[in-house]
């Protein structure tokens, strides 16, 4: 097989949880295990940084892949999902792995794939970390796919345990309550591995506490250490809660978000420093965190030939899209026109509401079969005060913004990662 055969067969053979939703989920970690016991265990051949959450687990692991790979470490990532590429997920010393990597590694596993028929993320899991072991990597930050407790990349044991916050989503696996849902994200806690837990929350302190407390495990709230005071588009002002020092720090990501993530990964990076090889110093930190880059993430996506600012931003849950709707109540313009796609699984009683009434929104759906239908979503929507029309694609409805938008107008394309995916 080819790469694009290769690929069509992984998605053919174990469908993605991103394109068809809860078909493709498997609980447990038996075909992990198995998986790994085939390949002989090649995440003990490298020192990794766990990093779970609901929202800001892959801004948070591309600042620690950008820091450590200032600071002169061979490092890998594990992210997911992808936007527009699938070897996105997969990357190492700022290269996506091989197309020929991919296909090398399916071809030998094929006959283990169709024995132990393990899922997408399963398969792309151990490939990882099979890549990360042939480049000798010194470490890799890998983030949680769905959960902690039982998902996949919960095999490694870590330098440092980070979860960045806690929100509804997901809930038809991980609970229906925030501490339900902490408690499935405590799982990545291991004995005596130090945890970082992004915000203190009321409702999930006590059993991150409780479960760290078991383990053994020091524990931090990254907003106990820091907080940032202010911030204008990539420069954030921080302040050193532990003794009142406050020092400016420019980073290649914006968004109201990233003052959390920012401290979340400010905390960890303080606790590496005691646990790595060579210590981190502060220029490396400072550089690292500058050059951190997360496509989707409030970034500006228009060209000269656009008639006004088009911003697009992957925030889909409660929590994500309550920053996303804050910081778009901020900007100026006369008419605001909202992409907006979801996926079906989405609690739209709660999404909608947060939604800006006055937006003229273009509903639609990416193509995958996990997304909702664009004339349910515009009824729905319809429903909850919001009006618009419905396109049947993606680059449809962006087309039809870009039509109708003038010179002081704002695009905003948003709702889910694979709308913006799509725009891309």
């Amino acid at each position: 097989m080819n790469y694009t055969e290769t690929i069509d067969y992984l998605y053919r053979t174990a469908p993605m949880f991103q394109q068809v939703g809860g078909s493709a989920y498997k609980e447990g970690l038996e075909n992990t295990l198995a998986l790994d016991e085939k390949l002989s265990h090649p995440h003990r051949a490298f020192r990794s940084v766990h990093v779970g959450g609901t929202n800001g687990k892959g801004s948070v692991s591309q600042m620690l892949y950008a820091v450590l790979r200032e600071a002169g470490y061979s490092v890998g990532l594990y992210t997911s999902p992808h936007l527009r590429e699938f070897r996105e997920r997969i990357q190492a010393d700022g290269e996506m792995i091989p197309e020929q990597a991919v296909v090398r590694f399916i071809a030998r596993m094929q006959p283990a794939i169709e024995q132990i028929r393990p899922s997408f993320f399963e398969i792309t899991t151990a490939m990882a970390f099979e890549w990360f072991r042939s480049r000798a990597v010194d470490i890799a930050v890998v983030e949680v796919g769905l959960g902690g407790r039982l998902d996949c990349t919960n095999i490694i044991t870590p330098l440092v345990s980070v979860i960045t916050n806690i929100s509804l989503d997901h809930t038809a696996f991980l609970g229906g309550t925030l501490p339900e849902i902490a408690a499935e994200k405590a799982g990545i806690i291991k004995p005596g591995v130090p945890v970082v837990v992004g915000e203190f929350q009321a409702g999930t302190a006590p059993v991150f506490i409780s479960k760290a407390h078991e383990a053994g495990a020091p524990i931090r709230f990254a907003d106990r250490q820091y907080r940032c005071t202010e911030h204008h588009g990539q420069r954030f002002v921080v302040e050193r809660l532990t003794d009142g020092s406050r020092f400016e720090q420019q980073l290649g990501m914006e968004g109201d978000y990233q003052q959390h993530n920012l401290c979340t990964a400010l905390t960890a990076l303080e606790i590496l420093n005691d646990r790595l090889p060579r210590p981190l110093t502060e220029p490396e930190v400072r550089r690292g965190l500058a050059a951190a880059r997360v496509p989707g993430r409030w970034q500006r996506i228009d060209t000269p030939s656009d008639p006004c600012p088009i911003l697009c931003d992957t925030g889909h849950n409660e929590a994500g899209l309550t920053f996303v709707t804050q910081q778009l109540r901020r900007q100026r313009f006369e008419r605001l026109h909202f992409v907006l796609g979801v996926v079906a699984d989405k609690d739209l009683d709660r999404i909608l509401p947060l939604l800006p009434r006055e937006a003229h929104y273009l509903f639609t759906q990416a193509s995958l079969p996990r997304a909702l239908a664009a004339e349910a979503l515009a009824e729905r929507a319809r429903r909850a005060g919001l009006h618009g029309e419905v396109c049947r694609t993606v680059p449809e409805a962006l087309a039809a913004a870009r039509s109708a938008a003038k010179a002081r107008d704002l695009i905003f394309v948003g709702g889910s990662t694979f709308t913006v995916a799509e725009v891309l």
